[in-house]
C-alpha cells in the first residue's frame, strides 16, 4: 500500500518562508515522478513543482518559479518544497502526489490525472 503524508504547511506572513515535507511508504521516490499541487476552495489543482524520476529534473509553475524549490532525500524517502517570499495568493491545500507514469520522466507530468497517489494535503496560508 501506497502512503505518501505531508506536513510542513501553516500560518506565514507574506514574504516569509515555508519547507513542506512528503514522506512516503510503500513506493520508493526515487523511481517515481513527483509532483506538488495545490488548491483553494471553488478552483482546480494547479500544478506546482515536480521532480522528474531518472533524470531528476525539476519544473515549476509559473507563479512559484523562482520562489520555490523542490528536492528528494533518497535515505528518508521524502521530497521537500522550500517556499520562500511567499505571497498571499500562494493561500491553498498543498498535496504532493506520485506518478509511476514512464512519459512522467521524458516529459514530465503537469496534470492532476496523470498522478496515481496522492497524499491528504497540508494547510499553507499566507497572511498579508
Amino acid at each position: 500500500q501506497v502512503l505518501l503524508v505531508e506536513s510542513g504547511g501553516g500560518l506565514v506572513q507574506a514574504g516569509g518562508s515555508l519547507t513542506l515535507s512528503c514522506a512516503a511508504s510503500g513506493v520508493s521516490f526515487s523511481s517515481v515522478t513527483v509532483g506538488w499541487f495545490r488548491q483553494v476552495p471553488g478552483k482546480e489543482h494547479e500544478f506546482v513543482a515536480m521532480l522528474r524520476w531518472r533524470t531528476s529534473m525539476t519544473h515549476y509553475g509559473e507563479s512559484v518559479k523562482g520562489r520555490f524549490t523542490v528536492s528528494r532525500d533518497n535515505a528518508k524517502n521524502t521530497v521537500f518544497l522550500q517556499m520562500n517570499s511567499l505571497k498571499f495568493e500562494d493561500t491553498a491545500v498543498y498535496y504532493c502526489a506520485a506518478s509511476g507514469r514512464a512519459d512522467c520522466s521524458v516529459t514530465g507530468c503537469y496534470e492532476r490525472r496523470l498522478y496515481d497517489y496522492w497524499g491528504q494535503g497540508t494547510q499553507v496560508t499566507v497572511s498579508s
